[in-house]
Formats: C-alpha cells, sequence, structure tokens
C-alpha cells in the first residue's frame, strides 16, 4: 500500500480545509410571540407553528 514519502506541511494541509465552514442555522420570526425559531420547527417559547398551536407549553410556577 502506498505510503507518502513526505509530510504535507500545515499550509498545505490547511490550504485544502478552507472549504469546511460552520454556517448559522436560518431562523424565522414567530408570527405568534415574535422570537427567532428555526425553519420548519416548533416555537420554543409559545408552541405555535405556522400559525397554529402545536405543542401545549406547560406553565411554570
Amino acid at each position: 500500500m502506498p505510503n507518502p514519502k513526505r509530510k504535507h506541511s500545515k499550509t498545505r494541509r490547511d490550504k485544502r480545509r478552507t472549504h469546511y465552514k460552520a454556517t448559522a442555522p436560518t431562523t424565522a420570526v414567530c408570527s405568534n410571540c415574535g422570537s427567532s425559531v428555526k425553519y420548519h420547527r416548533v416555537c420554543p417559547d409559545c408552541g405555535f407553528y405556522r400559525g397554529k398551536l402545536a405543542v401545549e407549553k406547560k406553565a411554570t410556577a
């Protein structure tokens, strides 16, 4: 099995990895409470999805 003859430099390794970027998830604004929500997810604050109640939130006391 062939092995590399010489070690690749850190610069060469990093040049190859320049395209691996972490992107922030796209968010929308909840139509009910106005908080930011990931697309196609139920709002974690109020439990609404596309203007309808999807999950009943428990009252914290």
